[in-house]
């Protein structure tokens, strides 16, 4: 039996112009011609009509498929099995990417609700990156220490962020001096005030042991944006991420002495 262009379009789903371009491509040319000239596809022109809508769903190229076709018991598993590796890289990669748009939308839900000048005013030079915001929810979603924090920034008020954001400035401004007049990191005042931050963490977001605190520090020194959650970029001198983390070892180390615990 023979079937014209727009009956196989029709029932298979496909455009007249898709079948043209599979003709011209040479992957599926019509067994027959009407009297007038016409195309007219017999069943085996379906059969291979099928093969290639299959491999087509699954996303190889035309001609990958072409191959296929040439010889389909040396090449279809070969190409089966690549094609698989990579929907199973795909599917791995769009996980992620839910996870992330997930975690972006709760970052951005936490924390209350301000305008834009009421942002600058609380806020001033300190920046959300939400990238790395997300990053690290995703990081420590599964921390109970995490799911704390989050929940006590979105219970913060305007004024509680005034008030803590006021703190930091002060702290920060402390930090830049033992910095700039070269206190040495495991001294008192340097090892004072990694203690600081530690508990302005702990009083306005979640519990922070040592071993935590030694973690966030390692952010800070290794990622930028991190770092900028603390010192806004216009204040930073090359080497104070690297030095408020020793601080803040130094001060850890400190704390967990069993000398000084004796």
């Amino acid at each position: 039996m023979s079937y014209s262009v727009g009956q196989v379009s029709a029932f298979a789903g496909v455009t007249v112009r898709t079948l043209h371009h599979y003709d011209r491509a040479g992957l599926l040319s019509p067994s027959g011609r009407s009297g007038a000239g016409y195309r007219l596809y017999g069943d085996a022109d379906l059969a291979r009509l099928q093969q290639i809508l299959f491999y087509r769903e699954l996303g190889l190229s035309l001609d990958q498929i072409a191959e296929i076709l040439k010889d389909p018991q040396a090449n279809a598993l070969e190409q089966l099995r690549s094609r698989l590796r990579q929907l199973g890289e795909e599917i791995g990669r769009l996980q992620r990417l839910a996870e992330v748009a997930e975690q972006a939308i709760e970052v951005q839900q936490t924390g209350v609700e301000l305008t834009p000048a009421e942002r600058f005013e609380v806020f001033g030079e300190i920046g959300f990156d939400l990238s790395y915001a997300t990053e690290a929810q995703l990081k420590w979603q599964d921390s109970a220490g995490q799911k704390e924090s989050m929940a006590r920034a979105a219970a913060h008020t305007k004024e509680d962020w005034r008030q803590l954001m006021g703190e930091a400035a002060a702290w920060r401004v402390e930090l830049l001096a033992a910095f700039d007049e070269g206190e040495p990191v495991d001294s008192e005042r340097a090892m004072d005030l990694a203690e600081e931050h530690r508990l302005h963490i702990a009083r306005w977001f979640t519990t922070c042991p040592p071993d935590m605190h030694r973690r966030i520090a390692d952010d800070f020194a290794a990622d930028p944006r991190a770092f900028a959650l603390v010192v806004p970029p216009s204040q930073q001198r090359p080497g104070l991420a690297a030095y408020l983390c020793k601080a803040v070892h130094a001060n850890a180390a400190r704390r967990t002495d069993p000398e000084e615990e004796s």
